[in-house]
């Protein structure tokens, strides 16, 4: 007997109304739930005094693949939003990511030359301090950081940061969290490396509303209060929330960082001059003041809203009841997900997508990439 749908996809966030979209352009037939009150997942935004506010953070989108972002503009037109973060110190304000001008800013540098000899310098000693302690490789992420570019930058503009961010002391994570950091020879504070990068115009509401148009869609409906008549409705299930509770938590819990927003309406129509503000110093609470305004608003539009809305974020652990943010990828943990995986591969018609049920980090363009290139199996 044919099913009422081919597709069942629980999640109405980036990846799950991207597949919709494509899905239903090749003429497939679905139904998207999600159990919140309204559509995008965690880039929903709420207008306030004008303001397209990023409800569950900032996002942003960015890519280098011609192709995602020719089918995001499809969609929405988007804007030429540049991400430029600022770092505040104490006070004091350093350009985001580490370029020339951070370097003047933090050593009164002038050339590249003396800029990488500093460097250099700093790196020299992180690793002579290491190699005093019989180690050649970095056992933590703060050896790792320091290895890389040194210590006055990693204790101003790195150390607190990612202390309140993870809850655990640098000198306690794991190396592999920082591979890399990117480390720049000029003055460009730019932060991304993509070629494309901007905000929906309109807000990142219009994305999504594009993307499920003509697409059936209840909300305030959880999968799991009604999962087995749900479950025969349809020919596949696209799952995009959490992987342990899609499994009733049978093996144990996946563990998950999250943010708490802290939002406030000013009256005054700029506050920080910019839409990131990161604060790097751990006597200061909060890892970041988001103004939202800023990723539409630009030049003297800024001031034709005489207010603006700001969030502090706080980092914290997260409890059952909580949004889950960013997953804890150490082996603990991923030995865990790997053990859920394999139960999920047993499920002929279960399909998985998304940062809750791959647990992994996710930016939106390689979501949409993804999606993209599971087009001809659909």
């Amino acid at each position: 007997m044919a099913k009422e749908y081919d597709y069942l996809i629980v999640g109405a966030g980036i990846y799950g109304a991207t597949f919709a979209c494509i899905a239903h352009l090749r003429g497939k037939r679905c139904l998207v739930i999600d159990k919140r009150n309204h559509l995008g997942g965690n880039i929903y935004c709420e207008n306030i005094e004008g303001i397209n506010v990023h409800k569950y953070g900032a996002h942003i989108f960015h890519t280098s693949n011609k192709k995602v972002w020719d089918f995001a503009n499809s969609i929405v037109e988007f804007n030429r939003y540049t991400n430029s973060p600022i770092a505040n110190y104490k006070g004091k304000q350093y350009n985001l990511p580490f370029n020339m001008n951070t370097f003047y800013q933090m050593w009164g540098v002038l050339t590249p030359a003396e800029a990488q000899a500093k460097i250099e310098e700093q790196r020299q000693e992180a690793l002579e301090k290491m190699k005093a302690d019989g180690v050649t490789e970095p056992r933590n992420l703060e050896e790792q950081a320091q290895l890389l570019i040194g210590k006055d930058i990693y204790e101003i503009l790195i150390k607190g940061y990612t202390e309140k961010q993870w809850g655990r002391k640098c000198s306690e994570l794991p190396a592999f969290i920082i591979k890399r950091l990117p480390v720049r020879f000029v003055h460009d504070n730019n932060y991304f490396n993509d070629r494309f990068q901007g905000i929906p115009i309109g807000g990142f509401n219009k994305l999504i509303d594009g993307l499920l148009d003509g697409v059936e869609v209840k909300l305030n409906t959880d999968f799991f209060d009604n999962r087995k008549h749900l479950e025969q409705i349809a020919d596949k299930v696209l799952y995009t929330g959490k992987l342990d509770e899609y499994f009733d938590y049978r093996l144990g819990k996946l563990e998950y960082r999250t943010v708490r927003f802290e939002e406030e309406v000013l009256d005054m129509p700029n506050y920080q001059g910019n839409a990131v503000m990161n604060f790097t110093d751990a006597e200061v609470p909060y890892t970041r003041i988001i103004e939202h305004k800023h990723f539409e608003m630009f030049g003297d539009d800024v001031y034709k809203c005489p207010k603006t809305v700001i969030s502090r974020e706080y980092s914290t652990e997260w409890k059952d009841g909580m949004e889950p943010y960013y997953s804890v990828n150490d082996d603990k943990n991923m030995s865990l997900y790997l053990e859920y995986k394999e139960l999920a591969d047993q499920i002929p018609n279960l399909l998985l997508g998304g940062h809750l049920a791959e647990y992994k980090y996710y930016d939106m363009a390689p979501i949409m990439e993804k999606v993209i290139g599971l087009a001809p199996l659909l």
